[in-house]
């Protein structure tokens, strides 16, 4: 169990932000912050790793207290046992992608195996002996994403690792981030501004907004309304256009091979970008008429 509570003041371009989490992660579980930029998801994970110092509250992983203010106790980042997977990848041009994946790594001849494991779950046994300057940027952000795992963290930090990525790439990560957490049973938190990114990975979401939690539940319990009461179902579709006709909108929306149309508002139309993969309900009854499996 994960239990943080913490108060920072933050500065940002839009002014100071009073940062006050409170709330408690269960061990093994892939939890998302979702919220816009500047409302403090990356400076949350910042503290979490012991980057940034908290100006008050404790952080306890696992019954080992990280951070305690009220004792002065406040363990290096070095020590707490976390992995970090950074937007910009963060690779050592000067080291291979085995190096890479080693760097970090206490004790890498006793770890061999485990790291061997790692670089052929991850799919980078071909790559092992190229730098990063020979690597695509998925292939790079892979790489990261096995060193991350590769020193056996205590929890997997993850920082809208996706966001500088083309979606057939994004894609190929996001069943990669899930089979890594699936299959060595680590404890995650993604941070994200992606809809779609967070159902298709986390159990749990935490909604983030001017530093405090707003609502907290499943993805679906968070972001649809009054589902139960319609005959809607959740489906996961691709934008290929928005179209407007006077003030009203639609959006052509691929899935599952077939091109649907849907009206969507305003404030819809300008969060639907072409070519963004995004979570949305639909009549199930359309959808059997187009063939589409749910």
């Amino acid at each position: 169990m994960i239990d943080i509570k913490i108060k920072k003041i933050m500065f940002t371009v839009d002014g100071e932000i009073d940062l006050d989490i409170d709330l408690k992660i269960k061990k093994k579980s892939l939890t998302a912050l979702f919220g816009k930029s500047g409302t403090g998801k990356t400076t949350f994970l910042r503290l979490l790793a012991g980057l940034d110092l908290p100006d008050e509250g404790h952080i306890i992983i696992d019954g080992e207290k990280w951070f305690d203010s009220n004792e002065k106790l406040n363990l290096p980042s070095r020590i707490r046992k976390t992995g970090f997977l950074f937007q910009d990848f963060a690779l050592f041009p000067n080291m291979t992608v085995r190096q890479n994946i080693e760097y970090g790594v206490d004790d890498v001849k006793k770890e061999e195996k485990y790291i061997d494991r790692i670089i052929q779950f991850t799919h980078l046994s071909n790559l092992a002996n190229r730098k990063p300057n020979q690597l695509s940027g998925g292939q790079k952000q892979r790489v990261a994403l096995a060193r991350a795992v590769a020193h056996k963290p205590k929890i997997l930090l993850l920082d809208e690792p996706m966001s500088s990525l083309d979606y057939e790439i994004k894609e190929v990560l996001l069943e990669e981030i899930r089979n890594i957490h699936d299959e060595f049973h680590i404890t995650t938190i993604l941070v994200s501004h992606d809809i779609s990114e967070v159902f298709r990975l986390a159990d749990t979401v935490f909604l983030l907004n001017d530093g405090k939690i707003q609502k907290k539940g499943t993805p679906s319990e968070v972001f649809l309304k009054n589902t139960k009461k319609t005959n809607s179902v959740i489906v996961n579709g691709k934008v290929l256009s928005i179209i407007k006709n006077g003030t009203s909108y639609k959006t052509e929306l691929l899935l599952s091979g077939e091109i649907i149309v849907k009206k969507i508002s305003a404030k819809e139309a300008a969060f639907y970008k072409p070519g963004k993969n995004i979570i949305f309900t639909a009549d199930p009854k359309s959808l059997k008429e187009l063939n589409i499996k749910i």
